[in-house]
């Protein structure tokens, strides 16, 4: 465990790099070293083990993401947690003010999708592409499609229950779906959502009825570029 001395210095105190009194900056002190914001990104849907977050983010060295989980636990955006028996291990969780950056990442998100510079065919983690569902949902357009949808990626497994034009997700399995999508990694369910790849060109499985299908598909489009 780390000692009081060296918790406090991996605080971010406002004014470290900009000396401005902007929330703005204060975010960016916060969350604006590389792979910070990933690293959040990555807990969007629960607990992680080290091992899973640096298996989803394999460009960070294990020192980086060491130092970063330290600095966004000090800084009260992240906590540990130890998983329960048969397996207990060591988890990295959001805090409840580390789960309302969701709104800052989608914003981002969809903001930096918008420019001709951006490459979806980039690879992309589990949680990343189902947070981007989350982002590029079209909720008018979905109020009055109800489905419980499974997204099997690799050993990942996501529940996303659409109605009313929301659409929370978690991990794992829960009740029956309406429609299973099974890819062995996340980037063929984007040219599947996105690029109107057809299934199987892209390497999906769909296990459902196929117009509840289609009409799922039909509500997550990427913005236009700017």
């Amino acid at each position: 465990m780390n000692s009081p001395k060296e918790t406090n210095s991996n605080l971010r105190p406002h004014g470290r790099w900009y000396g401005d009194a902007c929330g703005t900056a204060f975010g960016l002190e916060l969350l604006g070293e590389r792979w910070s914001l990933l690293i959040v990104r990555e807990m969007m849907f629960g607990p992680r083990r080290f091992t899973d977050l640096r298996a989803n983010l394999p460009g960070i060295s294990a020192k980086v993401l060491t130092e970063r989980l330290v600095a966004l636990e000090a800084n009260g955006i992240v906590c540990r947690q130890t998983a329960p028996e048969p397996t207990p291990a060591q988890l990295y969780g959001l805090t409840d003010w580390g789960y309302r950056t969701e709104p800052i990442i989608q914003e981002l998100g969809r903001w930096a999708a918008a420019s001709p510079l951006h490459d979806p065919t980039l690879p992309l983690s589990p949680a990343s592409f189902m947070l981007s569902l989350r982002t590029m949902l079209d909720r008018e357009a979905a109020r009055d499609v109800k489905a419980t949808l499974l997204f099997a990626i690799g050993t990942a497994r996501f529940t996303a229950e659409l109605e009313r034009g929301e659409m929370p997700v978690s991990r794992g399995e829960k009740d029956t779906p309406d429609l299973r999508f099974a890819a062995a990694s996340a980037p063929p369910l984007a040219a599947l959502f996105y690029a109107d790849v057809l299934p199987a060109e892209a390497g999906v499985s769909i296990a459902g009825d196929p117009a509840l299908g289609r009409a799922v598909l039909d509500l997550f489009r990427l913005p236009e570029k700017a």
